[in-house]
This record gives C-alpha cells, sequence and structure tokens, in this order.
C-alpha cells in the first residue's frame, strides 16, 4: 500500500514539474550573468583568478641531465639565462602556487642580482655560489633562502638523479622556516607588463628557434592546447609528471650578454646579462609573433613591452617565459594559404 501512494506522490510531482517548466519555456530568456557579483583577485604576474602572495624565486639547473624538472609548471614567470659555456640556467618566479618540490636547484650567477631586483625583496632559492658573488648576494635586497643557508633539511638530493643534477628543494617547508626566522618576502605585483586582448597585427607562425652557444629552445605553438610547447635542445622538453611545458606568453627578449668578473669553479668566465635598459623584443601569442621594445629604466622599475610605434603590447592571461638572449630568433611562418584557412575558421 505504501508503495502505491509513493508511486503516485511521484507521478503526480513529476506532472506539476513538466508543466511548470513548459510554462517557463514561454518566459523571455533572463541572463544569469551578475555584473555586481566580484570575480575575485587576480594574479598580478599572470593575470588569471588567485592571489598575489610573497614571491619565491628558484634557480633551477637547464643542463640536458637536469631534464625532467620540477615545478616548473606551477611557476608564475620563468627567465631563461645564460650561464657559463654558453648553457642556460633557469630563474622561476613563484608566487599564486606553490609546489611541493622545485628542482635540480643550481647556483647563483650574477645576472640574477640585477633581473629580480624589479620584483623587490624576494626569497632567493639557490644551491650555493662562488665566494665573490657571497658578499654580492648578501648585500642585495633579497632574502637568502639558499642551500647554505637553510641546510638539507629543506634542500636534498633525489637518489635516482646524479649530482649535481640532483638537490630539489622543498619549497613550502622553506618558506615556513623563513616566517620563523622573520623574512617577509615581497607581495607580487604589476611587474610592467598588462594583460588583454591581441592587437591582431602579430605574423602567423608555427614554431621559434631561439638559441645560445650551446643551448636552444623552440617553440611550436598548439592551438588545441592554446599554449607553445617547449623542446629543449631538440629534446620534447617534458617535466616529472610528463607534462610539455610551455607558457601561454613568449618574450624573446634581446639583451647584451658581456663577461662578468666572476669565474666558475673550472675557470669559465659567467656572462652578464643586462636587463636594465632597452632594447628589441619579440612577443609570442596565440600562434603569432610581433616586433616590440622592451624597456627599464632602473633596476627597481619593473619592464615595458610596447610596439614599434610605442604602443603598449598586452600579454595572454596565464603563464610567461623569458628568454634573455643576444641572437635573433628563428621563426617558421605559417604558409599564407594555412594562415588565411586559419583565421577564416
Amino acid at each position: 500500500m505504501f508503495f502505491r501512494r509513493s508511486s503516485a506522490l511521484f507521478l503526480a510531482i513529476a506532472s506539476i514539474a513538466i508543466v511548470a517548466l513548459g510554462a517557463l519555456s514561454f518566459l523571455p530568456k533572463i541572463s544569469l550573468s551578475l555584473p555586481f557579483v566580484d570575480a575575485g583577485p587576480t594574479s598580478s604576474l599572470t593575470g588569471l583568478p588567485g592571489r598575489d602572495g610573497e614571491v619565491l624565486v628558484v634557480k633551477v639547473d637547464d643542463t640536458t641531465y637536469a631534464h625532467p624538472q620540477v615545478g616548473l609548471r606551477q611557476a608564475d614567470v620563468v627567465y631563461i639565462e645564460q650561464v657559463e659555456g654558453g648553457l642556460t640556467r633557469l630563474a622561476a618566479i613563484f608566487s599564486s602556487t606553490i609546489p611541493a618540490k622545485v628542482g635540480p636547484v643550481r647556483s647563483a650567477r650574477i645576472s640574477d642580482i640585477e633581473l629580480l631586483a624589479q620584483y623587490g625583496k624576494v626569497g632567493f632559492a639557490y644551491s650555493g655560489a662562488q665566494k665573490l658573488m657571497l658578499p654580492v648576494i648578501a648585500s642585495a635586497n633579497l632574502y637568502d633562502v639558499g642551500a647554505n643557508k637553510f641546510g638539507p633539511h629543506y634542500y636534498a638530493n633525489d637518489p635516482v638523479r646524479i649530482a649535481p643534477y640532483a638537490m630539489m628543494m622543498s619549497a613550502p617547508e622553506v618558506l615556513a622556516e623563513a616566517k620563523a626566522r622573520s623574512m617577509t618576502f615581497a607581495t607580487a605585483t604589476k611587474m610592467g607588463w598588462h594583460f588583454g586582448d591581441s592587437a591582431g597585427k602579430g605574423v602567423k607562425i608555427s614554431k621559434v628557434h631561439i638559441s645560445w652557444p650551446a643551448s636552444s629552445y623552440d617553440a611550436t605553438w598548439s592551438s588545441e592546447e592554446g599554449r607553445w610547447l617547449l623542446t629543449h635542445n631538440g629534446n620534447v622538453d617534458t617535466d616529472d609528471t610528463g607534462y610539455v611545458l610551455g607558457p601561454k606568453t613568449f618574450v624573446i627578449q634581446l639583451v647584451l650578454i658581456s663577461d662578468s668578473i666572476y669565474h666558475d669553479k673550472v675557470g669559465g668566465v659567467t656572462p652578464l646579462s643586462a636587463t636594465v635598459g632597452e632594447g628589441k623584443c619579440y612577443l609570442l601569442r596565440n600562434g603569432t609573433y610581433q616586433p616590440c621594445m622592451w624597456k627599464r629604466s632602473s633596476a627597481e622599475s619593473g619592464t615595458t613591452f610596447t610596439d614599434l610605434a610605442g604602443n603598449e603590447l598586452a600579454f595572454e592571461k596565464g603563464q610567461i617565459w623569458f628568454a634573455l638572449t643576444s641572437k635573433e630568433p628563428l621563426f617558421t611562418p605559417v604558409p599564407a594559404q594555412d594562415a588565411t584557412t586559419s583565421a577564416s575558421k
């Protein structure tokens, strides 16, 4: 008896719902967008929803032996810098998200001091530095949270990797210890670039080749993923999870690279990449590149990017990579027919 009553009640409710839906179909459609609702904070570094947290910078090895790297997918910004022997090393900027591990961590270089000054007094994580560099780091506007200061509880070699390409940093633990030591890192803020729609003046390309004397990157546009997929020294650039690294916005920033007074432990001359001043650049986004100019008036100033007519350029929201190089890139243009077909879709 109870089952029959329940079935009858269910059928009655269903009938009422169907009638109500039919009646509603005659009403004008109402927009559910609420312009007065706050969409929430966005990251100053990426333009994506999220908070502006404290800035932690990690020097990451970029030799072939160091790949696959760990934690770079969560970086807001990544800089590719030239080091001794024409190799490259990365400076990864973390603020929105702090991964559990980052590495392999390698030593600091003189170019880092000028480059990172624009971010304020940030946390600087690295494996070590030559003796002449240590007082420079100590006097710089940085919090030294390197391996020499924090020790093996926070920096430890991955047993399945070969040193010196094995040191991993426990990033959340480093941040917690820094707070315990009364270190307050600078919070992310606008760095000179902004985000918005493309002006539509870019040249369509399928990929670009960026090089240094002993290292290279290729960035191939993926329309399916809406980002540039990276290749390092001819190998697909995956992280430790198999994710192919690559940003929404890739900036090739042409800088003056000269010999510094510093040397590595085997006598190699340490290059200095000048990031204060102005110069030529290329902005890559949405499968196109656009010639541009970069300008940074002082070490404490952010870097701005304009087109050749002086109009400020907008970046795509998402992760940004900067390639600091003195060599012109090689672009692979999209054939005219393919570009027309793509534009008509």
